[in-house]
Protein backbone atom coordinates (compact mmCIF):
# COMPACT_ATOMS: atom_id res chain seq x y z
CA UNK A 1 0.00 0.00 0.00
CA UNK A 2 1.27 3.45 -0.81
CA UNK A 3 0.95 6.58 -2.87
CA UNK A 4 0.49 7.23 -6.61
CA UNK A 5 -0.29 10.08 -9.01
CA UNK A 6 -2.10 10.52 -12.32
CA UNK A 7 -3.04 13.58 -14.36
CA UNK A 8 -6.40 14.81 -15.68
CA UNK A 9 -7.92 18.14 -16.80
CA UNK A 10 -10.60 20.30 -15.19
CA UNK A 11 -12.71 22.43 -17.53
CA UNK A 12 -14.38 25.72 -16.61
CA UNK A 13 -16.05 26.69 -19.83
CA UNK A 14 -13.35 26.27 -22.48
CA UNK A 15 -10.54 27.06 -20.06
CA UNK A 16 -8.76 23.92 -18.89
CA UNK A 17 -6.56 23.39 -15.86
CA UNK A 18 -4.27 20.39 -15.53
CA UNK A 19 -5.21 18.55 -12.33
CA UNK A 20 -2.92 16.18 -10.45
CA UNK A 21 -4.88 13.29 -8.94
CA UNK A 22 -2.95 11.73 -6.06
CA UNK A 23 -4.14 8.68 -4.16
CA UNK A 24 -3.00 7.43 -0.77
CA UNK A 25 -3.90 3.93 0.47
CA UNK A 26 -3.02 3.37 4.13
CA UNK A 27 -3.97 1.26 7.12
CA UNK A 28 -7.11 2.21 8.96
CA UNK A 29 -10.85 1.76 8.90
CA UNK A 30 -12.13 1.19 5.35
CA UNK A 31 -13.07 4.55 3.81
CA UNK A 32 -12.89 6.31 0.46
CA UNK A 33 -12.52 10.10 0.55
CA UNK A 34 -12.18 12.53 -2.36
CA UNK A 35 -10.95 16.03 -1.50
CA UNK A 36 -9.99 19.10 -3.53
CA UNK A 37 -13.36 20.84 -4.02
CA UNK A 38 -15.15 18.15 -6.10
CA UNK A 39 -18.75 18.78 -7.13
CA UNK A 40 -21.42 16.14 -6.60
CA UNK A 41 -20.79 14.33 -9.89
CA UNK A 42 -17.04 14.21 -9.19
CA UNK A 43 -17.62 13.06 -5.61
CA UNK A 44 -19.81 10.20 -6.85
CA UNK A 45 -16.72 8.81 -8.57
CA UNK A 46 -16.14 6.84 -5.36
CA UNK A 47 -19.03 4.51 -6.10
CA UNK A 48 -18.33 4.28 -9.82
CA UNK A 49 -14.64 3.49 -9.28
CA UNK A 50 -15.37 0.91 -6.59
CA UNK A 51 -17.89 -0.98 -8.74
CA UNK A 52 -15.85 -0.67 -11.98
CA UNK A 53 -12.68 -1.93 -10.29
CA UNK A 54 -14.50 -4.95 -8.83
CA UNK A 55 -16.01 -5.81 -12.24
CA UNK A 56 -12.57 -5.51 -13.81
CA UNK A 57 -10.97 -7.97 -11.36
CA UNK A 58 -9.08 -5.39 -9.30
CA UNK A 59 -11.18 -4.97 -6.17
CA UNK A 60 -10.32 -1.98 -4.00
CA UNK A 61 -8.50 -2.82 -0.78
CA UNK A 62 -10.38 -2.63 2.52
CA UNK A 63 -8.13 0.23 3.64
CA UNK A 64 -8.36 3.97 4.08
CA UNK A 65 -8.28 5.51 0.59
CA UNK A 66 -7.79 9.25 0.18
CA UNK A 67 -7.80 10.99 -3.20
CA UNK A 68 -6.64 14.58 -3.43
CA UNK A 69 -7.15 16.70 -6.55
CA UNK A 70 -4.61 19.49 -6.95
CA UNK A 71 -4.89 22.48 -7.15
CA UNK A 72 -7.21 21.96 -4.20
CA UNK A 73 -8.52 25.53 -4.23
CA UNK A 74 -10.11 25.21 -7.69
CA UNK A 75 -13.56 23.59 -7.98
CA UNK A 76 -13.68 20.36 -10.00
CA UNK A 77 -16.70 19.61 -12.19
CA UNK A 78 -17.96 16.53 -14.00
CA UNK A 79 -17.33 12.82 -14.21
CA UNK A 80 -14.30 12.96 -16.51
CA UNK A 81 -11.94 12.35 -13.56
CA UNK A 82 -13.16 8.76 -12.99
CA UNK A 83 -10.42 7.11 -15.04
CA UNK A 84 -7.63 9.14 -13.43
CA UNK A 85 -8.97 8.42 -9.92
CA UNK A 86 -9.31 4.69 -10.60
CA UNK A 87 -5.77 4.34 -11.99
CA UNK A 88 -4.25 6.39 -9.16
CA UNK A 89 -5.98 4.29 -6.48
CA UNK A 90 -5.18 0.94 -8.10
CA UNK A 91 -1.55 2.01 -8.60
CA UNK A 92 -1.33 3.11 -4.97
CA UNK A 93 -2.53 -0.27 -3.73
CA UNK A 94 0.03 -2.09 -5.90
CA UNK A 95 -2.09 -3.47 -8.74
CA UNK A 96 0.07 -1.99 -11.54
CA UNK A 97 3.55 -3.17 -12.54
CA UNK A 98 4.17 0.04 -14.50
CA UNK A 99 3.27 3.49 -13.20
CA UNK A 100 1.16 5.78 -15.38
CA UNK A 101 3.66 8.24 -16.95
CA UNK A 102 3.43 11.79 -15.57
CA UNK A 103 3.01 13.22 -19.10
CA UNK A 104 -0.15 11.18 -19.79
CA UNK A 105 -3.60 12.70 -19.34
CA UNK A 106 -6.44 10.38 -18.36
CA UNK A 107 -10.01 11.39 -19.29
CA UNK A 108 -13.17 9.32 -19.06
CA UNK A 109 -16.23 8.39 -17.05
CA UNK A 110 -16.56 4.87 -15.67
CA UNK A 111 -19.68 2.76 -15.85
CA UNK A 112 -20.46 0.37 -13.02
CA UNK A 113 -19.51 -2.52 -15.34
CA UNK A 114 -16.07 -1.05 -16.03
CA UNK A 115 -16.82 0.54 -19.41
CA UNK A 116 -15.12 3.85 -20.13
CA UNK A 117 -17.87 6.18 -21.27
CA UNK A 118 -17.42 9.33 -23.39
CA UNK A 119 -17.32 12.76 -21.79
CA UNK A 120 -17.96 16.21 -23.29
CA UNK A 121 -15.19 18.72 -23.84
CA UNK A 122 -12.39 16.28 -24.67
CA UNK A 123 -10.96 18.54 -27.37
CA UNK A 124 -10.86 21.58 -25.07
CA UNK A 125 -9.26 19.48 -22.33
CA UNK A 126 -6.53 18.21 -24.64
CA UNK A 127 -5.82 21.73 -25.88
CA UNK A 128 -5.17 22.74 -22.25
CA UNK A 129 -3.01 19.65 -21.68
CA UNK A 130 -0.97 20.37 -24.80
CA UNK A 131 -0.43 23.97 -23.68
CA UNK A 132 1.04 22.62 -20.43
CA UNK A 133 3.51 20.44 -22.32
CA UNK A 134 1.80 17.07 -21.87
CA UNK A 135 2.38 14.78 -24.82
CA UNK A 136 0.12 11.75 -24.34
CA UNK A 137 -3.51 11.12 -23.48
CA UNK A 138 -5.90 8.24 -22.84
CA UNK A 139 -9.53 8.96 -23.69
CA UNK A 140 -12.74 6.94 -24.07
CA UNK A 141 -12.81 4.98 -27.31
CA UNK A 142 -15.88 6.91 -28.48
CA UNK A 143 -13.97 10.21 -28.07
CA UNK A 144 -10.90 8.95 -29.97
CA UNK A 145 -11.84 10.33 -33.40
CA UNK A 146 -12.47 13.75 -31.88
CA UNK A 147 -9.23 13.71 -29.87
CA UNK A 148 -7.11 12.79 -32.90
CA UNK A 149 -8.09 16.03 -34.62
CA UNK A 150 -5.50 17.73 -32.42
CA UNK A 151 -1.88 17.51 -33.59
CA UNK A 152 1.08 17.38 -31.24
CA UNK A 153 -0.31 14.97 -28.66
CA UNK A 154 -0.35 11.17 -28.85
CA UNK A 155 -3.85 9.90 -28.12
CA UNK A 156 -5.04 6.39 -27.31
CA UNK A 157 -8.60 5.19 -26.76
CA UNK A 158 -9.77 2.52 -24.31
CA UNK A 159 -13.14 0.75 -24.27
CA UNK A 160 -13.02 -0.30 -20.61
CA UNK A 161 -10.95 -0.20 -17.43
CA UNK A 162 -9.67 -3.76 -17.89
CA UNK A 163 -7.97 -2.87 -21.16
CA UNK A 164 -6.12 0.01 -19.53
CA UNK A 165 -5.11 -2.12 -16.54
CA UNK A 166 -3.58 -4.71 -18.87
CA UNK A 167 -1.46 -2.01 -20.54
CA UNK A 168 0.14 -1.17 -17.20
CA UNK A 169 0.77 -4.75 -16.14
CA UNK A 170 -2.19 -5.51 -13.87
CA UNK A 171 -3.02 -9.19 -13.41
CA UNK A 172 -6.76 -9.09 -14.17
CA UNK A 173 -9.04 -11.29 -16.33
CA UNK A 174 -9.59 -10.38 -20.00
CA UNK A 175 -12.21 -7.80 -20.87
CA UNK A 176 -15.68 -9.32 -21.19
CA UNK A 177 -17.68 -8.76 -24.37
CA UNK A 178 -20.05 -5.88 -23.75
CA UNK A 179 -22.85 -4.38 -25.81
CA UNK A 180 -22.39 -0.65 -26.22
CA UNK A 181 -25.45 1.54 -26.24
CA UNK A 182 -24.82 4.86 -28.04
CA UNK A 183 -25.52 7.92 -25.95
CA UNK A 184 -28.06 10.48 -27.17
CA UNK A 185 -26.51 13.97 -27.53
CA UNK A 186 -27.59 16.57 -24.99
CA UNK A 187 -29.10 18.69 -27.77
CA UNK A 188 -29.44 18.38 -31.55
CA UNK A 189 -26.48 19.62 -33.52
CA UNK A 190 -26.98 22.82 -35.46
CA UNK A 191 -25.93 22.78 -39.12
CA UNK A 192 -22.29 23.72 -39.59
CA UNK A 193 -22.55 24.22 -43.35
CA UNK A 194 -24.77 26.68 -45.18
CA UNK A 195 -27.51 25.33 -47.41
CA UNK A 196 -27.70 26.49 -51.01
CA UNK A 197 -25.82 28.94 -53.17
CA UNK A 198 -26.18 32.65 -53.88
CA UNK A 199 -27.01 31.70 -57.46
CA UNK A 200 -30.38 30.53 -56.08
CA UNK A 201 -31.29 34.08 -54.96
CA UNK A 202 -33.38 35.70 -57.69
CA UNK A 203 -33.27 39.46 -57.98
CA UNK A 204 -32.40 41.46 -54.83
CA UNK A 205 -29.11 42.67 -56.34
CA UNK A 206 -28.77 45.34 -53.66
CA UNK A 207 -29.25 42.84 -50.84
CA UNK A 208 -26.72 40.48 -52.40
CA UNK A 209 -24.27 43.38 -52.61
CA UNK A 210 -24.93 44.20 -48.94
CA UNK A 211 -24.19 40.59 -47.97
CA UNK A 212 -20.93 40.70 -49.94
CA UNK A 213 -19.85 43.92 -48.22
CA UNK A 214 -20.79 42.48 -44.82
CA UNK A 215 -18.74 39.33 -45.47
CA UNK A 216 -15.74 41.25 -46.81
CA UNK A 217 -15.42 43.55 -43.79
CA UNK A 218 -16.95 41.49 -40.98
CA UNK A 219 -19.89 43.91 -40.63
CA UNK A 220 -23.19 43.21 -38.91
CA UNK A 221 -26.25 43.29 -41.14
CA UNK A 222 -29.97 43.93 -40.84
CA UNK A 223 -32.48 43.11 -43.59
CA UNK A 224 -36.01 44.54 -43.48
CA UNK A 225 -38.57 43.38 -46.01
CA UNK A 226 -41.87 41.60 -46.58
CA UNK A 227 -42.24 37.82 -46.21
CA UNK A 228 -40.78 35.96 -49.18
CA UNK A 229 -38.35 38.71 -50.14
CA UNK A 230 -35.35 36.41 -49.63
CA UNK A 231 -34.03 37.57 -46.23
CA UNK A 232 -33.54 34.06 -44.87
CA UNK A 233 -32.08 32.79 -48.16
CA UNK A 234 -29.43 35.50 -48.14
CA UNK A 235 -28.58 35.06 -44.45
CA UNK A 236 -28.24 31.28 -44.69
CA UNK A 237 -25.86 31.64 -47.64
CA UNK A 238 -23.60 34.17 -45.94
CA UNK A 239 -21.23 31.55 -44.42
CA UNK A 240 -20.62 30.22 -47.93
CA UNK A 241 -18.90 33.47 -48.95
CA UNK A 242 -16.99 34.05 -45.71
CA UNK A 243 -13.28 33.13 -45.71
CA UNK A 244 -12.59 29.62 -44.37
CA UNK A 245 -11.63 29.44 -40.72
CA UNK A 246 -7.99 28.82 -39.86
CA UNK A 247 -7.00 25.79 -37.79
CA UNK A 248 -7.09 27.72 -34.51
CA UNK A 249 -10.60 29.01 -35.12
CA UNK A 250 -11.78 25.57 -36.25
CA UNK A 251 -10.40 23.97 -33.08
CA UNK A 252 -12.18 26.56 -30.94
CA UNK A 253 -15.49 25.96 -32.75
CA UNK A 254 -15.04 22.18 -32.43
CA UNK A 255 -14.21 22.56 -28.72
CA UNK A 256 -17.42 24.50 -28.10
CA UNK A 257 -19.48 21.86 -29.87
CA UNK A 258 -17.65 19.11 -28.01
CA UNK A 259 -18.57 20.81 -24.76
CA UNK A 260 -22.25 20.92 -25.74
CA UNK A 261 -22.24 17.32 -27.02
CA UNK A 262 -23.08 18.33 -30.60
CA UNK A 263 -19.73 17.71 -32.29
CA UNK A 264 -19.64 15.04 -34.97
CA UNK A 265 -16.02 13.83 -35.33
CA UNK A 266 -16.86 11.99 -38.55
CA UNK A 267 -17.15 15.38 -40.27
CA UNK A 268 -13.59 16.19 -39.25
CA UNK A 269 -12.29 19.63 -38.41
CA UNK A 270 -14.58 21.68 -40.65
CA UNK A 271 -13.29 25.03 -41.90
CA UNK A 272 -16.67 26.38 -43.05
CA UNK A 273 -17.85 29.09 -40.60
CA UNK A 274 -20.77 27.93 -38.43
CA UNK A 275 -24.33 29.18 -38.85
CA UNK A 276 -26.69 29.48 -35.87
CA UNK A 277 -30.34 30.46 -36.14
CA UNK A 278 -32.16 30.25 -32.78
CA UNK A 279 -35.96 30.49 -32.75
CA UNK A 280 -37.49 33.74 -31.57
CA UNK A 281 -38.94 31.98 -28.51
CA UNK A 282 -35.42 31.17 -27.24
CA UNK A 283 -34.54 32.33 -23.75
CA UNK A 284 -31.62 34.55 -22.83
CA UNK A 285 -29.72 31.53 -21.46
CA UNK A 286 -30.25 29.63 -24.73
CA UNK A 287 -28.93 32.50 -26.85
CA UNK A 288 -26.24 34.03 -24.65
CA UNK A 289 -25.41 31.02 -22.47
CA UNK A 290 -26.26 30.10 -18.93
CA UNK A 291 -27.98 27.51 -16.82
CA UNK A 292 -27.83 26.65 -13.15
CA UNK A 293 -24.55 25.84 -11.44
CA UNK A 294 -21.95 26.23 -14.17
CA UNK A 295 -23.02 28.14 -17.29
CA UNK A 296 -23.06 26.34 -20.64
CA UNK A 297 -22.37 28.01 -23.99
CA UNK A 298 -25.28 29.52 -25.88
CA UNK A 299 -26.02 30.17 -29.54
CA UNK A 300 -23.67 33.17 -29.70
CA UNK A 301 -20.72 30.98 -28.70
CA UNK A 302 -21.71 28.19 -31.07
CA UNK A 303 -21.74 30.88 -33.79
CA UNK A 304 -18.18 31.96 -32.92
CA UNK A 305 -16.25 32.54 -36.13
CA UNK A 306 -19.45 32.41 -38.20
CA UNK A 307 -22.94 33.86 -38.45
CA UNK A 308 -25.68 34.34 -35.85
CA UNK A 309 -28.99 34.83 -37.66
CA UNK A 310 -32.02 36.13 -35.76
CA UNK A 311 -35.06 35.77 -37.99
CA UNK A 312 -38.15 37.76 -37.00
CA UNK A 313 -35.85 39.84 -34.79
CA UNK A 314 -38.59 42.08 -33.30
CA UNK A 315 -40.28 38.94 -31.93
CA UNK A 316 -37.28 38.14 -29.72
CA UNK A 317 -37.61 39.20 -26.07
CA UNK A 318 -36.03 42.59 -25.46
CA UNK A 319 -33.66 41.20 -22.84
CA UNK A 320 -32.28 38.69 -25.36
CA UNK A 321 -31.49 41.39 -27.92
CA UNK A 322 -30.00 43.74 -25.32
CA UNK A 323 -27.81 40.93 -23.98
CA UNK A 324 -26.04 40.88 -27.35
CA UNK A 325 -24.62 44.37 -26.90
CA UNK A 326 -21.52 43.43 -24.88
CA UNK A 327 -20.53 40.38 -26.98
CA UNK A 328 -20.86 42.46 -30.16
CA UNK A 329 -18.24 44.84 -28.79
CA UNK A 330 -15.88 42.50 -26.91
CA UNK A 331 -16.11 39.24 -28.88
CA UNK A 332 -16.65 37.08 -25.80
CA UNK A 333 -19.14 36.52 -22.99
CA UNK A 334 -18.45 36.05 -19.28
CA UNK A 335 -21.18 34.32 -17.27
CA UNK A 336 -21.31 34.30 -13.47
CA UNK A 337 -23.12 31.43 -11.78
CA UNK A 338 -23.20 29.87 -8.32
CA UNK A 339 -20.55 27.25 -9.12
CA UNK A 340 -18.12 29.44 -10.98
CA UNK A 341 -17.40 32.01 -13.66
CA UNK A 342 -17.17 30.83 -17.25
CA UNK A 343 -15.92 32.71 -20.27
CA UNK A 344 -16.78 31.69 -23.82
CA UNK A 345 -15.67 33.19 -27.14
CA UNK A 346 -18.46 34.92 -29.07
CA UNK A 347 -17.01 36.77 -32.05
CA UNK A 348 -19.75 36.34 -34.64
CA UNK A 349 -21.38 38.26 -37.45
CA UNK A 350 -24.91 39.23 -36.52
CA UNK A 351 -27.64 39.17 -39.16
CA UNK A 352 -31.11 40.39 -38.20
CA UNK A 353 -34.19 39.94 -40.36
CA UNK A 354 -37.49 41.68 -39.78
CA UNK A 355 -40.78 42.42 -41.48
CA UNK A 356 -41.57 46.12 -41.91
CA UNK A 357 -44.67 45.75 -39.72
CA UNK A 358 -46.69 43.03 -37.91
CA UNK A 359 -48.68 42.13 -41.04
CA UNK A 360 -45.57 42.22 -43.23
CA UNK A 361 -47.09 44.34 -45.99
CA UNK A 362 -45.86 47.77 -44.93
CA UNK A 363 -43.23 48.10 -47.64
CA UNK A 364 -43.16 50.81 -50.29
CA UNK A 365 -46.30 52.93 -49.99
CA UNK A 366 -47.88 50.28 -47.78
CA UNK A 367 -51.21 50.32 -49.61
CA UNK A 368 -52.05 46.74 -48.54
CA UNK A 369 -50.86 47.15 -44.95
CA UNK A 370 -53.56 46.61 -42.31
CA UNK A 371 -51.46 47.91 -39.39
CA UNK A 372 -52.04 51.24 -37.73
CA UNK A 373 -49.18 53.78 -37.67
CA UNK A 374 -48.81 53.13 -33.93
CA UNK A 375 -48.48 49.37 -34.47
CA UNK A 376 -45.83 49.90 -37.13
CA UNK A 377 -43.79 52.23 -34.91
CA UNK A 378 -44.02 49.90 -31.93
CA UNK A 379 -43.06 46.85 -33.96
CA UNK A 380 -39.61 48.01 -35.07
CA UNK A 381 -39.17 49.99 -31.84
CA UNK A 382 -38.73 46.61 -30.11
CA UNK A 383 -35.19 46.71 -31.51
CA UNK A 384 -33.43 49.05 -29.10
CA UNK A 385 -31.28 51.91 -30.31
CA UNK A 386 -28.02 50.56 -28.79
CA UNK A 387 -28.46 47.28 -30.69
CA UNK A 388 -29.29 48.99 -33.98
CA UNK A 389 -26.34 51.33 -33.50
CA UNK A 390 -24.00 48.34 -33.66
CA UNK A 391 -25.29 47.26 -37.08
CA UNK A 392 -23.20 48.73 -39.88
CA UNK A 393 -25.64 47.80 -42.66
CA UNK A 394 -29.41 48.30 -42.47
CA UNK A 395 -31.14 47.57 -45.73
CA UNK A 396 -34.75 47.70 -46.84
CA UNK A 397 -35.83 45.04 -49.32
CA UNK A 398 -38.90 44.95 -51.49
CA UNK A 399 -40.65 41.88 -52.88
CA UNK A 400 -38.92 39.97 -55.67
CA UNK A 401 -39.78 41.39 -59.09
CA UNK A 402 -40.10 38.33 -61.33
CA UNK A 403 -40.08 40.49 -64.49
CA UNK A 404 -36.61 41.79 -63.64
CA UNK A 405 -35.12 38.87 -61.72
CA UNK A 406 -35.02 36.67 -64.82
CA UNK A 407 -32.71 39.18 -66.51
CA UNK A 408 -30.32 39.42 -63.56
CA UNK A 409 -27.00 37.65 -63.95
CA UNK A 410 -26.87 36.06 -60.51
CA UNK A 411 -23.40 35.09 -59.31
CA UNK A 412 -22.53 31.91 -57.47
CA UNK A 413 -21.22 31.86 -53.94
CA UNK A 414 -17.80 30.82 -55.25
CA UNK A 415 -17.52 33.95 -57.40
CA UNK A 416 -18.51 36.24 -54.53
CA UNK A 417 -16.26 34.36 -52.08
CA UNK A 418 -13.24 34.99 -54.32
CA UNK A 419 -13.77 38.76 -54.10
CA UNK A 420 -14.39 38.55 -50.35
CA UNK A 421 -11.19 36.58 -49.87
CA UNK A 422 -9.20 39.15 -51.87
CA UNK A 423 -10.69 42.00 -49.81
CA UNK A 424 -9.83 40.22 -46.55
CA UNK A 425 -6.27 39.70 -47.80
CA UNK A 426 -5.94 43.45 -48.41
CA UNK A 427 -7.14 44.13 -44.88
CA UNK A 428 -4.70 41.65 -43.34
CA UNK A 429 -1.84 43.26 -45.21
CA UNK A 430 -2.93 46.80 -44.29
CA UNK A 431 -3.44 45.99 -40.62
CA UNK A 432 -0.56 43.53 -40.20
CA UNK A 433 1.00 45.77 -37.51
CA UNK A 434 -2.31 46.65 -35.85
CA UNK A 435 -4.23 44.77 -33.11
CA UNK A 436 -7.25 44.42 -35.43
CA UNK A 437 -7.63 42.52 -38.70
CA UNK A 438 -10.92 43.61 -40.33
CA UNK A 439 -12.49 46.94 -41.22
CA UNK A 440 -15.38 46.33 -38.82
CA UNK A 441 -12.87 46.39 -35.93
CA UNK A 442 -11.35 49.77 -36.84
CA UNK A 443 -11.38 51.95 -33.67
CA UNK A 444 -12.70 55.48 -33.72
CA UNK A 445 -9.23 56.95 -33.16
CA UNK A 446 -7.95 55.28 -36.33
CA UNK A 447 -10.99 56.42 -38.33
CA UNK A 448 -10.20 60.02 -37.47
CA UNK A 449 -6.45 59.57 -37.84
CA UNK A 450 -4.46 57.55 -40.37
CA UNK A 451 -7.53 55.85 -41.84
CA UNK A 452 -9.68 58.96 -42.29
CA UNK A 453 -10.93 59.50 -45.87
CA UNK A 454 -9.87 62.61 -47.75
CA UNK A 455 -11.78 65.71 -46.47
CA UNK A 456 -13.08 66.56 -49.95
CA UNK A 457 -14.92 63.20 -50.05
CA UNK A 458 -16.70 63.78 -46.72
CA UNK A 459 -19.00 66.62 -47.81
CA UNK A 460 -22.17 64.52 -47.91
CA UNK A 461 -21.52 63.06 -44.46
CA UNK A 462 -20.83 66.48 -42.96
CA UNK A 463 -24.10 67.85 -44.34
CA UNK A 464 -26.00 64.83 -43.03
CA UNK A 465 -24.52 65.32 -39.56
CA UNK A 466 -25.35 69.02 -39.55
CA UNK A 467 -28.95 68.18 -40.51
CA UNK A 468 -29.22 65.59 -37.73
CA UNK A 469 -29.67 62.71 -40.17
CA UNK A 470 -26.44 61.02 -39.11
CA UNK A 471 -24.85 60.65 -35.69
CA UNK A 472 -21.13 60.61 -35.00
CA UNK A 473 -21.27 56.87 -34.41
CA UNK A 474 -23.24 56.47 -37.62
CA UNK A 475 -20.57 58.45 -39.45
CA UNK A 476 -17.89 56.08 -38.17
CA UNK A 477 -19.93 53.11 -39.36
CA UNK A 478 -20.19 54.64 -42.83
CA UNK A 479 -16.44 55.19 -42.98
CA UNK A 480 -15.76 51.59 -41.96
CA UNK A 481 -18.09 50.40 -44.71
CA UNK A 482 -16.40 52.66 -47.24
CA UNK A 483 -13.04 51.00 -46.51
CA UNK A 484 -14.58 47.59 -47.19
CA UNK A 485 -16.16 48.75 -50.44
CA UNK A 486 -12.81 50.22 -51.47
CA UNK A 487 -11.13 46.87 -50.70
CA UNK A 488 -13.66 45.07 -52.88
CA UNK A 489 -12.91 47.51 -55.69
CA UNK A 490 -9.14 47.19 -55.20
CA UNK A 491 -8.74 50.87 -54.28
CA UNK A 492 -6.07 52.09 -51.88
CA UNK A 493 -8.39 54.51 -50.02
CA UNK A 494 -12.13 55.25 -50.03
CA UNK A 495 -13.37 57.74 -52.62
CA UNK A 496 -16.54 59.82 -52.76
CA UNK A 497 -18.25 56.99 -54.64
CA UNK A 498 -17.35 54.46 -51.95
CA UNK A 499 -18.60 56.76 -49.19
CA UNK A 500 -21.90 57.36 -51.02
CA UNK A 501 -22.52 53.63 -51.41
CA UNK A 502 -21.61 53.05 -47.77
CA UNK A 503 -24.06 55.75 -46.68
CA UNK A 504 -26.84 54.19 -48.74
CA UNK A 505 -26.32 50.89 -46.91
CA UNK A 506 -27.22 52.60 -43.63
CA UNK A 507 -30.91 52.31 -44.61
CA UNK A 508 -31.69 55.88 -45.48
CA UNK A 509 -29.78 57.68 -42.75
CA UNK A 510 -28.27 59.83 -45.49
CA UNK A 511 -30.68 61.00 -48.20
Amino acid sequence: MGHARTVSVSLTGLEGTVVEVEADVSAGLPAFSVVGLPDSSTLQARERVRAAAARSGARLAARRITVNMTPAWQPKHGSGFDLAIAMAVLDAQGELLVHVPPDTVLLGELGLDGQVRPVPGVLAALLAAKARGLTRAVVPEENLAEARLLDGIEVDGVPDLTTLLHRYGADVPPSPVRIRVPLIPAEPAAPLRPVGDFADVLGQARARRAAEVAAAGGHHLMLIGPPGAGKTMIASRLPGILPPMDTGQALTVASIRSLTGTFDPEEGLGLVPPFESPHHTSTTAAVVGGGSGLARPGAISRAHGGVLFLDEAPEFPAQVLDALREPLESGDITLHRSRGVTRYPARFQLVLAANPCPCGKGYGKGMDCTCTPLQRRRYLARLSGPVLDRLDIRLEMGPVDLRRSGADQTESSAQIAARVLAARARQRERYRKEPWSTNAQLPESALRGPYAPAPEHMTLLRVAMENGKLTMRGRDRVVRLSWTIADLDGADRPTRQHLDEAASLRMGEVR
